[in-house]
C-alpha cells in the first residue's frame, strides 16, 4: 500500500513532491529529532542517469534531509539507508514526467510561477524577525546568494507544474486511463491504514431563523423625517448629491466616496431598490425608497446594457437597548411555537431576516469553524433539538439579531467509517495505479540507470 493514502482525506498531491534542496517548503528553524544525524553532503556523485540527464548524490540525500526535517524519523542507519534509496526512486519518477512535459511540448505560464516564486517567497521570509536572520538561513543551507536560492526555487516550481499539467495533458488526449479498483482491494485499503488516517471532526448541520432587531416606530418617523428634508434639499441643490452623500449617509461601505455603488446588474440589490435604479434616467433624483435597510435616495450616473452605475444616501432609524430586547422576546415565541410542532417553513417565510445575508439552512459544516456563537449554543445538544434563542451582532446596525434553530445534522468526532471514505479510497487507488502504469511505461522507453544504492552500502560498507 502507497505512502499517499495516508494523506487521502487531507487531499494528498498524486505527483511525486519536486526536488527541493532549500527552504521552499519546510519551516526553516525546523529541528531534525531522531537519533541519526543528517548526512553531510559529500563533493558529489551520480545518484542515477535518466535518458540524457543524471541524478546527483547531493540532490538525494539533500532531499533525504529536507524529508527528516520536515518530521520523517529515522532511527537506525537501515532506516537512513531505505529513506534514501526511495528518494532515489522518486526523484528517477520526477525527471521521467519532465522528460516526457517536454516530449509532449507542455507549456507553462511564466506569470503563474512569477506569481507563485512571489508568494512562497513572503510566507518563507514571514517566518524570520530580520533579513539577516533570513540571509543566514539561506547561508547555512549552502546558498551563496539570494539570487541563487531564487534561481533554484524558480526551477523546482517549472518541474513541479511540468509534472502537474503534463499528467493532465495526458488525460486530456485519453492517453491515461483510469484503472479498476475491487470492493475487497478498497477494504483491504482502508483497514491497512485506518489507525494512520486523519481524525474527523465533528459536523453539524442546522436549519435557523434569524430575527432581526428593528426600529420602533418613532424611530422609523425621525428617520424618514430626516431623509424627506435631505430629499427637499437635493431638490434645492441637485448637484450636492455626493456632498450630501458623505455628510449624511449611514452605508459606512461608500459613505466617503459620496454613496457611489459602481455597476450593477438586475438583481444585486433588494427588490424595492433593483427596481427604482433601473427606473432612473441618469441624473434623476429618486423619490425616497424604502426597503429593510432603511431609506434611500438614488441616483443614476450612467447606463449601459444590463448595468447601471448608481449612487445613494441610507438613513436608518437608530436602534437602542429597547428594541434588541422586543427582538429577544420575539425569537423567543418563533422558538417556542417551533417546539409545539410550529411549521419551519411557515416561521421561516415569516420572520427570517433575508436582508441580513445568512443563509436558512447550514446543511454540514465543521464545527469548530462555526462562529463562537453557534459553537456555545451547540454544546451538549442533541439531533433535532431546537435551540434556545442566542445573539449574534449585526454590526450594520451596531446591535445584535437573534438566532432560533434546529439541529438537523450531528456527527461526532472521531475515525473515519469505511462507508464514509470508500469513494475516495477507490478514486485514490485508481489513481495511483494509473499513475504507476504510466511511470512503469515511461522507464521501459527511457534509460534508466541506478548508479546509488545506500540499502547495498548500509549491508556492506566496505
Amino acid at each position: 500500500m502507497t505512502h499517499s493514502l495516508l494523506h487521502l482525506l487531507a487531499g494528498a498531491a498524486l505527483l511525486a513532491a519536486p526536488v527541493s534542496v532549500s527552504l521552499a517548503q519546510d519551516p526553516p528553524k525546523a529541528v531534525i529529532i531522531d537519533s541519526i544525524p543528517p548526512k553531510v553532503l559529500p563533493v558529489d556523485g551520480i545518484a542515477a542517469v535518466v535518458g540524457d540527464q543524471v541524478i546527483l548524490v547531493s540532490e538525494v540525500l539533500a532531499e533525504a534531509n529536507r524529508r527528516r526535517a520536515g518530521g520523517v524519523q529515522v532511527n537506525s542507519a537501515k532506516e537512513l539507508a531505505q529513506l534514501e534509496a526511495d528518494v532515489v526512486l522518486q526523484l528517477i519518477e520526477v525527471e521521467l514526467l519532465v522528460q516526457k512535459a517536454i516530449e509532449e511540448k507542455v507549456e507553462l505560464n511564466q506569470a503563474d510561477i512569477d506569481r507563485s516564486l512571489d508568494e512562497n517567497e513572503k510566507k518563507i521570509r514571514a517566518q524570520f524577525t530580520t533579513e539577516l536572520e533570513f540571509r543566514q538561513a539561506l547561508k547555512e543551507a549552502g546558498f551563496g546568494s539570494l539570487e541563487e536560492w531564487r534561481k533554484l526555487q524558480g526551477d523546482l516550481v517549472k518541474r513541479d507544474n511540468l509534472q502537474r499539467d503534463v499528467v493532465q495533458k495526458l488525460r486530456r488526449d485519453g492517453k491515461m486511463t483510469a484503472v479498476n479498483v475491487s470492493e475487497s482491494e478498497v477494504t483491504e485499503a482502508y483497514e491497512a491504514n485506518r489507525e494512520r488516517l486523519p481524525k474527523k471532526e465533528e459536523r453539524v448541520g442546522l436549519r435557523q431563523i434569524v430575527v432581526a432587531t428593528t426600529p420602533s416606530d418613532g424611530a422609523k418617523a425621525r428617520a424618514r423625517a430626516k431623509v424627506d428634508s435631505l430629499r427637499t434639499e437635493l431638490e434645492q441643490h441637485p448637484e450636492d448629491f455626493e456632498n450630501v452623500a458623505k455628510r449624511e449617509s449611514m452605508d459606512l461601505s461608500n459613505k466617503e466616496l459620496g454613496g457611489d455603488l459602481g455597476w450593477n446588474r438586475r438583481g444585486r440589490m433588494v427588490p424595492e431598490f433593483d427596481r427604482m435604479m433601473f427606473a432612473l434616467n441618469p441624473g434623476v433624483i429618486s423619490p425616497v425608497v424604502e426597503t429593510s435597510f432603511g431609506f434611500h435616495i438614488i441616483r443614476v450616473d450612467r447606463v449601459q446594457p444590463a448595468e447601471v452605475k448608481a449612487r445613494h444616501i441610507l438613513i436608518r432609524a437608530v436602534l437602542d437597548s429597547t428594541d434588541e430586547g422586543r427582538a429577544k422576546l420575539l425569537a423567543d415565541s418563533i422558538a417556542e411555537a417551533w417546539r409545539k410542532s410550529g411549521s419551519y417553513d411557515s416561521l421561516s417565510v415569516k420572520f427570517h431576516d433575508d436582508a441580513g445575508g445568512e443563509d436558512k439552512s447550514i446543511p454540514e459544516y465543521p464545527r469548530s469553524e462555526l462562529p463562537e456563537a453557534y459553537r456555545n449554543a451547540l454544546e451538549g445538544k442533541a439531533l433535532n433539538e431546537i435551540l434556545d434563542p442566542f445573539p449574534i451582532p449585526d454590526r450594520s446596525a451596531g446591535v445584535n439579531k437573534f438566532v432560533v434553530a434546529q439541529v438537523t445534522f450531528l456527527d461526532a468526532a472521531g475515525e473515519f467509517s469505511l462507508s464514509e471514505v470508500r469513494g475516495r479510497f477507490r478514486d485514490q487507488l485508481s489513481e495511483e495505479r494509473s499513475m504507476r502504469r504510466l511511470i512503469d511505461g515511461l522507464k521501459k522507453q527511457t534509460y534508466v540507470s541506478v548508479r546509488y544504492d545506500p540499502v547495498k552500502m548500509a549491508a556492506d560498507p566496505q
